[in-house]
């Protein structure tokens, strides 16, 4: 079927946004620099105060522009975010860091359910069948020191500019970031040189990486962008960037003389990446057999195929992170990437099963991956340099056990769904509203895209303007306590299409009207997910959620959701009401003798007649049992029951198949249902 075009505005500049996007996303996975003839670059075409702030600097500390204008993409995309600090307390266009005077200066969530598995609360494994392990709270995260969190410090003393300036003045940063290249360069013993491939070594000197292939990383990734151009119109009325494509041959044997340290092998990563072999334990914590941690072994594809590959944020530093991971006694996850430079740690082989999600369905058919960063207390952005590592792991990781590059199977934590009514509230809301997932499905490679006709295809794919998106969320305990102003992947949505209607409730964490709450994900939908369309009344959308009609705001002349097809599910007539259930556990009769069958516990939603719900997947009922240390009791379950996997709210979840049925979502749905 012909798609049709977008509003020419939104179009046009999804289309060249997405088109730069794309060829950064193929280059990014290229194994390695293309050789090339050394080529010089235009200066960016005059654009506004950004890029003026970046020629005087350049010329001021004679980097060459290039340099200066690769390095800031690759940590900001030449952004200042209103001086917010990012999500490893970096400042500013150039990314300059001050842990200790960002973490200080910003109180912390008291529920400690905002998270990923870093932050320990509640019970990461989800089982029912063994004692609970909850975890002591995380360290301080001001306790981490590394010199890469303090880069703000040094470049106030090579500028002369007061700390405040570097943090919320993005001239005085970029002035800051260029002193602090033109300083690397002459601890290398080398001029400042006018040629951009002279100045590898200072670029990866810059990542803060204390390993080499992170800082090899980090210094292709800069020469990359190089070689491919950007133009984004920056933030907070900066003007246009431009950096003219250029083809350089920069000399890599610069990156000896930083004397850096070589990562153990061992890990599973692409070798693109900068990546170590970091490994939690797995160990016996008593003469106990079920007292154990902080994972389970299996032989995953073989025995379980990985369904999901799930982002969290780890609501503490990275170096606190490593040692959490190391705890017997704590949690575990797959992978943990360090936001300055994109570094990458495995901790737990993905055959095997770690203890992340808080659903013992989903932590045994998944990958977890944390990201260095706080869901909001702490940062409201997360480095390109981070996105473009996520999104080369997993690239890695869903082709190799054939994980579908979707919304429905790359997932947040946050959306999870709880295993029974009690474990709701307790469900985590990381990586949050400040995670770009339409920049990350950029790199990824699969872009959101209209399909089908907006009156017509019954689907949307939630796709907001992440910059214009600026939602209203508030930080702290009460609204006195707002948010700054950014971006933001999510929509709130309301009972009615009135900018004053109450936002829609969500039974199973409070029945009274929702907030704006930055942690309350009780009425709101992400970037790239997918629901059926319930109703129209003007600019307003309204989709089936959580079994009611939710409401917001999607203007023809710049949409928040883009029309989509496929396949949803409605109840079968004669069926009053369909249970939805938070796992897809097996019947009964398929658990053998000396197991106990789990119980297959609805939550308290409902999918009524006349509703319908986007189809994510289909799955039959599998139960890993894994109660003990030793593995060789270990055994998957497998059940004749079908479950289709629905986005039922923020979170998905799954129906019984007996109970429900499939219907084109462009079409009406059957009378009786």
């Amino acid at each position: 079927m012909p798609q049709p075009s977008q509003p020419p505005a939104r179009s046009a500049r999804r289309a060249a946004l997405r088109g730069r996007t794309a060829l950064a996303a193929a280059a990014a996975l290229l194994p390695a620099l293309a050789v090339a003839p050394q080529a010089r670059a235009a200066e960016p075409a005059p654009g506004g105060e950004r890029a003026a702030a970046f020629t005087a600097a350049a010329a001021e500390y004679h980097v060459p522009l290039q340099v200066l204008l690769g390095v800031s993409y690759l940590e900001t995309r030449w952004d200042a975010h209103g001086g917010a600090p990012s999500t490893d307390a970096g400042y500013g266009p150039m990314h300059l860091t001050d842990a200790a005077g960002a973490l200080a200066a910003l109180p912390h969530h008291g529920d400690g359910t905002g998270g990923g598995a870093a932050d320990g609360t509640g019970d990461p494994r989800g089982k029912d069948d063994a004692p609970q392990h909850v975890a002591e709270p995380p360290a301080d995260p001001a306790d981490a020191t590394a010199p890469r969190l303090e880069t703000l410090a040094e470049a106030a003393l090579l500028t002369g500019a007061t700390p405040r300036q570097l943090r919320t003045d993005p001239a005085a940063n970029i002035r800051g970031g260029a002193a602090l290249l033109a300083a690397h360069q002459a601890d290398l013993g080398e001029g400042p040189s006018a040629d951009p491939a002279a100045w590898y070594g200072a670029v990866a000197r810059y990542s803060g990486a204390d390993d080499e292939a992170t800082a090899r990383q980090f210094a292709d990734e800069v020469f990359e962008v190089i070689a491919e151009g950007q133009a984004r119109q920056t933030d907070a009325g900066g003007g246009r960037v431009a950096l003219a494509a250029a083809k350089l041959t920069p000399r890599v044997e610069q990156l000896l003389r930083l004397h850096l340290r070589h990562t153990a092998d061992g890990a599973d990563c692409p070798a693109t990446l900068g990546c170590e072999w970091v490994p939690a334990p797995y160990q016996q914590l008593s003469d106990d057999p079920g007292d154990y941690g902080n994972h389970d072994l299996s032989d995953r594809p073989f025995n379980q195929k990985i369904d999901y590959i799930v982002i969290h944020d780890t609501e503490t530093l990275y170096d606190p992170t490593l040692k959490l991971v190391q705890d017997p006694t704590y949690v575990s996850w797959h992978y943990t990437i360090r936001s300055a430079d994109g570094h990458v740690a495995n901790h737990v082989d993905p055959k095997d099963a770690a203890w992340h999600a808080g659903n013992w369905y989903v932590n045994a058919k998944s990958v977890g991956i944390e990201h260095e960063g706080f869901l909001a207390q702490g940062g409201q952005w997360y480095t390109e340099a981070m996105y473009r590592s996520s999104a080369k792991l997993v690239r890695y990781l869903a082709g190799k056990y054939g994980v579908p590059l979707d919304r429905a199977h790359v997932v947040g934590h946050d959306d999870v769904p709880g295993t029974t009514t009690g474990t709701i509230p307790g469900m985590h809301q990381d990586p949050g509203p400040y995670w770009d997932w339409d920049h990350y499905f950029d790199l990824l490679g699969r872009p959101f895209r209209a399909v089908g006709d907006a009156r017509t295809a019954g689907l949307v794919t939630i796709d907001p303007d992440y910059a214009a998106n600026t939602e209203p969320y508030y930080c702290g305990d009460t609204p006195a306590d707002p948010c700054p102003v950014h971006g933001s992947a999510s929509i709130t949505l309301r009972t009615a299409p009135r900018d004053d209607a109450p936002l829609v409730t969500d039974i199973g964490i409070r029945p009274t009207p929702g907030d704006w709450s930055v942690y309350n994900h009780a009425a709101r939908v992400s970037t790239g997910q997918q629901y059926a369309v319930a109703d129209r009344s003007g600019d307003w959308t309204a989709i089936w959620y959580l079994g009611q009609q939710g409401w917001f705001r999607n203007p023809a002349a710049e949409p928040t959701a883009l029309p989509a097809l496929g396949l949803t599910v409605v109840a079968k007539p004669g069926r009053t009401s369909v249970p939805v259930y938070g796992r897809a556990y097996p019947e009964a009769s398929a658990y053998p003798a000396g197991i106990t069958p789990q119980a297959i516990s609805p939550l308290p939603y409902r999918l009524l007649p006349g509703q319908r719900y986007a189809l994510g997947g289909v799955v039959h009922g599998e139960y890993y049992y894994s109660t003990t240390f030793d593995p060789a009791s270990h055994t998957v379950v497998r059940g004749t029951t079908v479950y289709y996997q629905v986005q039922f709210g923020q979170r998905f979840m799954f129906v019984n198949a007996d109970d429900v049925r499939l219907v084109p979502s462009w079409t009406p749905v059957p009378t009786g249902s």
